[in-house]
């Protein structure tokens, strides 16, 4: 990523609709808070203005349809495994001969990764109906407890390919089928955490959405909702001002024609902050001076290659006899990429089709390196141009790194801390709600709206 700062973008987002301008107060009983800043605008800063406006909001599939938005339609494609040899694993048009084929090759490990899957997927959706009815988490250890007890904890601490193991999935199974999954979604390999892992396999199910015209709507719908005063700004420090029982924050930052800064009542940190993302963020004044945040992010490239792909490379010397849409990839020494799909637009039009492999297609290539010409070389016959991204997409997994807090000083609040314990876009849905709601009840001293245990018990005795 060079020497070059994250570019941020700060959410002003002014007091609770009706309330008078309490510029300059500190907290007082009863009254909102005058301004507080969301700094940057992914889903989750955008998910995180928005549910400060809101108070509460539903989950990110809800939001498509709060904001008018449409899902895209889906363009199938079938999906292999490549060793760096050969293709050990395809799909095929009948999904009774897909399973067949799995069970002959891996017994009943699919069965049992599917039933373990699936139980933890049923226990992380509690936390919609615990949001529902107002409850927070002052920590990511707190929110995966209510959920899962010391058992969700172990899993952000225990290696992927250890839990499955003792499941009973086999090692063929976790290296043919496992890790491929992944190196395409983590860039990295089953010595993952447990829990990252299970995030990983949920989102490989095929029953996932994407919006028409792109996911960033998303984020541009939430903040209009919000009613956010947009900056596109860089935030250089943070400072605690003490004028009351309670800190407010003073906010630095540069645009493009000036440098300016702000006070605020509550901010909201929606940007990584270890130190191999440089966020450029200073922190001026804390006592105690703020220790660094545990854990790095893992630098991936993505490469979009307009070209013809050279499918001689994974055994089909005639392109028209290639059928897969997508090619992941096990772990194999001489493999420089991660996986190779081809890419459809973000509107779908009604006849639109995929382009074969013999027609010039556009093409995703994900690797840990940039691709050089002889790898491009390796994998395309001929290419129109490439288009590469490096950046730092997702943490860089252990199974012996902590997780960072969620309160970093009173009315200071770190969202990405919940990546390190999953990172997908409901993560940070789920990590922007919790917040809002954990700023409020802060803000409002409700006590008994935070850290409370046994909430299913609980919840039923409300209803």
């Amino acid at each position: 990523m060079g020497d070059a700062l994250l570019p941020l973008l700060v959410v002003v987002l002014s007091a609770w609709s009706g309330v008078g301008d309490l510029a300059g107060s500190a907290h007082v009983d009863g009254a909102p808070p005058s301004k507080i800043a969301v700094v940057g605008a992914g889903i989750g800063g955008s998910a995180t203005a928005h549910f400060l406006r809101q108070h509460f909001g539903p989950e990110v599939q809800e939001f498509v349809k709060q904001l008018g938005l449409k899902y895209r339609r889906s363009v199938a494609g079938k999906t292999a495994v490549f060793n760096g040899v050969e293709v050990i694993l395809e799909e095929t048009d009948w999904y009774l001969l897909d399973l067949f084929r799995l069970w002959w090759r891996y017994g009943i490990s699919f069965i049992r990764l599917q039933m373990w899957v699936e139980e933890i997927m049923e226990k992380f959706m509690r936390i919609y109906k615990y949001q529902a009815h107002g409850y927070a988490f002052s920590s990511v250890e707190e929110l995966l407890d209510s959920l899962g007890g010391s058992g969700f904890i172990n899993m952000t601490r225990r290696p992927l390919s250890d839990s499955l193991l003792e499941l009973g999935v086999s090692q063929r199974f976790i290296d043919e089928v496992i890790e491929p999954v992944m190196r395409v979604n983590y860039g990295q390999n089953v010595s993952i955490p447990a829990f990252v892992g299970a995030v990983s396999l949920a989102g490989a199910q095929n029953n996932l959405w994407a919006v028409e015209g792109g996911n960033k709507l998303v984020c541009s719908g939430l903040l209009k909702m919000a009613n956010a005063n947009l900056l596109q700004a860089q935030v250089v420090s943070i400072s605690p001002v003490y004028s009351g029982e309670m800190p407010q924050y003073q906010l630095t930052f540069t645009t493009a024609a000036e440098t300016g800064s702000d006070l605020y009542d509550i901010v909201v940190l929606a940007t990584p902050l270890q130190a191999s993302v440089r966020s450029g963020i200073r922190f001026h004044g804390f006592t105690p001076p703020f220790e660094e945040l545990p854990g790095n992010y893992h630098s991936t490239v993505a490469t979009i290659v307009h070209g013809y792909l050279n499918t001689s490379f994974f055994g089909f010397a005639d392109p028209r006899l290639f059928p897969f849409a997508s090619v992941l990839t096990t772990e194999t020494l001489d493999l420089f990429f991660n996986s190779v799909a081809s890419v459809c637009p973000v509107n779908i039009s009604t006849g639109f089709r995929r382009k074969q492999p013999q027609e010039a297609g556009v093409y995703k290539v994900f690797s840990p390196q940039p691709l050089d010409k002889a790898q491009l070389k390796t994998l395309f016959r001929s290419y129109y141009s490439v288009q590469v991204t490096e950046w730092q997409a997702y943490p860089c997994y252990g199974s012996s790194q902590g997780l960072s807090p969620v309160e970093l000083h009173p009315n200071l609040y770190y969202l990405n801390g919940i990546e390190l314990a999953g990172s997908a876009m409901e993560m940070s849905s789920v990590a922007a709600k919790n917040i809002a709601l954990l700023a409020y009840h802060r803000w409002n001293r409700q006590t008994d709206m935070v850290d409370q245990k046994d909430l299913m018990h609980r919840i039923k005795t409300e209803l």
